[in-house]
């Protein structure tokens, strides 16, 4: 099983990024999990799913609720999480959903982690969409992700940010096989500015995905991006991108 984690600042395409990169390792006849761990979710329209069931609203539910008689507290929790993972034809997905609210969330944190890595086992590749945070994967009982992408816009405050990410995730103590640069967005050419700052920042730059007016497109008119065709600008870049940097 590898894990691969997307992450990057709001509003440069990293929910774009993991749809389209599920989409490509579905092509492989592989087992798929896909992560949204983003609080503002919306990897499940990208990806044609719909979420009925978050992983924070299970827990809100499980703190509120009394458990029944006769059933063990981590049989109940797995048994609801279980509930909540929406299966799709190629992969399937699970969404954490919001943050903690007020409460004591101890054991049912725990219980959680321990079921997720059960569940991910079970899969080829994990793909977790994260917020620039990290939150998800700083609370994971396995923290070592194979691959880990930080998405960036082109211009000099997106590398800023990305350089503070990766030293977000030094800072977790994550164990991280690699992490690699990916800029979006990509009108032309990267500028040479840009390559100086991502040199300066020790950034490994893996790929550019190129503008392309097709996912502008299918984002407005909430199209899923499975349905994107096969020549399409942005998924041949992930493809590529996908095919120099992540084991087959």
């Amino acid at each position: 099983m590898q894990t691969i984690a997307v992450t990057g600042k709001g509003g440069t395409g990293k929910t774009t990024f993991a749809s389209l990169l599920v989409k490509h390792l579905s092509t492989n006849n592989k087992a798929i999990l896909a992560v949204d761990a983003d609080p503002n979710s919306n990897l499940d329209m990208r990806l044609g799913l719909r979420v009925q069931q978050t992983i924070g609203d299970l827990r809100e539910d499980l703190l509120k609720e009394s458990f029944p008689a006769g059933i063990a507290k981590n049989e109940l929790i797995e048994y609801q999480t279980r509930l909540a993972l929406v299966e799709g034809d190629t992969f399937d997905l699970i969404a954490m959903g919001r943050p903690e609210g007020p409460g004591c969330y101890c054991y049912i944190n725990n219980v959680l982690r321990d079921v997720l890595d059960r569940l991910s086992v079970n899969y080829d590749y994990v793909v977790i969409d994260n917020e620039a945070g990290m939150e998800h994967l700083s609370r994971r009982t396995t923290r070592d992700v194979d691959v880990l992408f930080i998405i960036s816009d082109v211009t000099a405050l997106g590398i800023t940010t990305a350089s503070r990410i990766k030293k977000l995730s030094e800072d977790l103590n994550l164990v991280v096989g690699k992490t690699y640069l990916v800029l979006n967005e990509v009108k032309d050419s990267v500028p040479d500015s840009i390559k100086g700052q991502i040199k300066q920042q020790q950034l490994d730059l893996i790929g550019a995905i190129p503008t392309d007016p097709l996912i502008e497109e299918y984002a407005l008119e909430g199209k899923s991006f499975f349905e994107l065709p096969s020549d399409s600008a942005a998924l041949k870049a992930v493809r590529e991108i996908a095919e120099r940097s992540i084991a087959p």
